[in-house]
């Protein structure tokens, strides 16, 4: 395998919580050619001195602080700016990679010589705790069936940075990490491949925009009219297509990972 840099892009805003696993799933990776760049969105909590903390040790940990609270698109295109990797990957500051998540990875996106590579994920609460439930990544994923919804779970999406060029989204205070996988497939002109072993850990949280529906539907509308252009007439009739999708299709791929 080619031993290519990651650069890995996290925005931080009060996570406290979390950080600190975060922090340790990526250093315990079995995959050591990568950066982090660690965007702060003006936390008030210790987020940040957490950060340094392991930033002493971690040369290859990179802190960038914004003077405003800007929102998770512009710290996401900061970051993506800054990165000097031939790979880009994202992980969100409450989630967390298997130690073999870049490896496994970088090493099927060079054998299938694939620009955009996703993955199987588990599904933990807010305390950490695994819910026994699992979101399957669909093997092969084309740009017309990313439209309908949003199949890539964010937190294990990677695009080749070297071939696309780097890829950001329009300022959308949410869902613009879709954005990104929708420009990413468009750049590339080929499908995404989805790896089926689960490669990390999505933490559910009481106040995410996964548990409100009403917030889902209204930020997925903005994705179309706002993000990708569409009129009016146009964006409701996509939204339309991602309800269906989304509750009748989508849904099915998240399956219990115990039997009964």
């Amino acid at each position: 395998m080619v031993k290519s840099t990651i650069s890995i892009i996290t925005p931080v805003y009060n996570s406290e919580k979390f950080i600190e696993n975060t922090l340790n799933s990526i250093i315990n990776q079995t995959y050591k050619n990568w950066e982090l760049l660690l965007i702060d969105d003006c936390s008030s909590d210790q987020s940040v001195t957490i950060i340094n903390h392991y930033i002493k040790d971690n040369p290859n940990i990179k802190l960038i602080k914004n003077t405003i609270n800007e929102g998770a698109a512009v710290s996401r295109n900061k970051g993506i700016m800054m990165a000097q990797g031939d790979y880009i990957a994202f992980l969100d500051a409450d989630d967390i990679w298997k130690p073999e998540k870049l490896e496994k990875q970088l090493e099927y996106m060079q054998k299938q010589n694939c620009d955009v590579c996703f993955s199987s994920y588990e599904l933990i609460d807010e305390e950490g705790n695994k819910l026994n439930k699992k979101v399957k990544a669909l093997p092969v994923l084309s740009y017309k069936k990313l439209l309908k919804s949003n199949y890539v779970g964010n937190l294990t999406g990677i695009y080749n940075a070297k071939t696309l060029g780097k890829i950001t989204s329009p300022n959308l205070r949410k869902r613009q990490d879709w954005l990104i996988w929708l420009n990413a497939l468009k750049a590339s002109g080929k499908p995404a491949h989805g790896i089926q072993e689960p490669l990390a850990y999505y933490r559910i949280r009481e106040d995410s925009m996964s548990s409100n529906k009403f917030n889902l539907l209204k930020y997925n509308y903005r994705v179309y009219k706002i993000g990708l252009g569409y009129s009016t007439f146009g964006a409701f009739i996509k939204m339309l297509i991602f309800l269906k999708e989304h509750f009748f299709v989508k849904s099915k791929q998240t399956v219990n990972t115990i039997s009964k």
